[in-house]
């Protein structure tokens, strides 16, 4: 079952959290995404709603790997078999948990708006996000209102990977998940609409459910609330990792190009290639998908990278590389060559489609299709910002690696254990700036709960960063 949105999940979900309408309850919604469905839990049980803040500890040496969590009120989580065997020294870990508080301090005052943290002791605790992937921060979450006295903890969440579910059963009281899919992939593939929540929407449905919760009748302890945390000064300290980008949902200037969601028909090496162009109308970047051996513009993985992207600004088109009938000889498949001259063509089309020559434009490519990515980069003039591979073969594009002067970011899950190898490799030969990031756990095909929500993660933060350079 999907959802159209995260107001129908919310919805849906709050009809599976009747049993605990006469508790007394408060609904924490886990920032971002998941106050939107938080919102409609709480407006049905008729009970406050307030965000949860919870920022995961990343190892100094791999920030992806949690040591650990943090939460208000002083709460922190250790994860002391991660620490003791990265050999993380107790100054490493108060200066990441010192950096994660700063950021909670200031989004605390942000969401909230001056308002108080809503007190959670002695009551029925609902943590509600809009889906479970690895279920890590979840737990956290789950944890960090049990220390604040929860007197029961609710997960509750839409739609989330089983084994993670069966795993948080044994961190909180309950865990109330409608749908459970055995191919769950990523959250995102199970609405239709899942764009990106800015802080501004949290900050305005906390703020409409305060004024809607103020006008009932309440126990005399609700407005007994915790006192906020201390105020920070106005300016953040140096070394504060920035806010994450607000949804491109919210207003913005007048674009001076319409956006575009359209099939089309581009012609490459004599031939016409099918694909699916999306543009959003302030579109900061384009980014161009070249798939691996067996794959096509229809493929899910692909889809749901691009979809994130276009929500965070950037426009894509996904093609299929080859004709119906040059699929049937597998040795197309593998002539990079050919490959990375018919996306050098399409790179020139979208650049025209554009009227922009100069437009920023990535390649994101997977298994085979990232050679072809890496020597069509590699070709003089072709000025490509920058490059992703996910589980790539950038082997493949052998001497054309040193000419690669593109930043260069290569993803690759830990078990992938053989294309880990060659991407190391690979990375050793590259001409210009490069990254080899180890998604943990997962294998090629990033099916791992969260891990494909890691590769979109990380492949936005690469183009956003070198988009942006390439523009100035």
């Amino acid at each position: 079952m999907r959802f159209r949105d995260r107001t129908d999940a919310g919805r849906r979900l709050a009809a599976r959290l009747e049993h605990l309408r006469a508790d007394d309850v408060v609904v924490l919604g886990l920032p971002r995404g998941g106050v939107p469905v938080a919102y409609e839990v709480a407006t049905a049980l008729r009970a406050p709603l307030d965000v949860i803040l919870v920022r995961k500890l990343g190892a100094p040496f791999q920030p992806e790997l949690a040591m650990g969590a943090i939460g208000e009120g002083g709460v922190r989580v250790s994860n002391d078999d991660v620490i003791r065997r990265g050999g993380i020294t107790d100054d490493e870990v108060a200066a990441v948990e010192e950096r994660e508080r700063l950021v909670i301090e200031r989004q605390a005052r942000q969401f909230r708006s001056g308002r108080n943290r809503v007190a959670v002791a002695g009551r029925t605790a609902i943590v509600v996000d809009d889906g479970i992937a690895t279920g890590a921060t979840a737990a956290a979450a789950c944890e960090v209102a049990r220390r604040q006295g929860a007197g029961k903890v609710v997960l509750a969440a839409p739609v989330g990977a089983p084994e993670s579910v069966r795993a948080l059963q044994d961190v909180c009281d309950e865990v109330v998940c409608p749908e459970i899919p055995p191919f769950f992939l990523a959250v995102g593939t199970w609405y239709d609409d899942f764009r990106g929540v800015s802080d501004g929407e949290v900050t305005a449905l906390l703020a409409r459910a305060a004024a809607s919760w103020a006008d009932q009748p309440a126990p005399a302890h609700d407005t007994d609330a915790t006192p906020a945390d201390p105020p920070l000064a106005a300016a953040s300290s140096p070394g504060t990792p920035p806010s994450a980008p607000a949804s491109r949902t919210q207003t913005h200037a007048p674009a001076h190009r319409p956006p575009r969601d359209e099939q089309v028909t581009i012609d490459a090496g004599g031939v016409s290639l099918p694909g699916h162009l999306a543009i959003p109308a302030d579109a900061t970047g384009h980014v161009i998908f070249v798939h691996g051996s067996g794959s096509s513009r229809h493929s899910p993985r692909n889809r749901y990278v691009a979809a994130q992207l276009n929500d965070a600004g950037f426009g894509t088109l996904l093609f299929d590389l080859l004709t119906t009938e040059e699929e049937r000889d597998r040795a197309n498949v593998f002539d990079v060559a050919n490959l990375a001259s018919r996306l050098a063509d399409v790179t020139r089309w979208l650049r025209d489609q554009q009227g922009d020559l100069q437009a920023a434009v990535g390649y994101f490519g997977a298994s085979t299709g990232a050679a072809a990515a890496m020597i069509a980069a590699a070709e003089p003039g072709a000025h490509i910002a920058a490059v992703v591979s996910r589980g790539g073969r950038p082997d493949l594009a052998g001497p054309r690696l040193a000419d690669v002067h593109a930043p260069t970011l290569l993803i690759v899950g830990s078990r992938d254990e053989v294309v880990l190898g060659l991407n190391r490799d690979a990375q050793r030969k590259l001409g210009g700036p490069s990254r080899l990031a180890i998604v943990p756990g997962a294998s090629h095909l990033f099916e791992e709960p969260g891990a494909l929500e890691t590769v979109t993660r990380l492949a936005r933060e690469w183009l956003s960063l070198h988009f942006a350079a390439a523009s100035q």
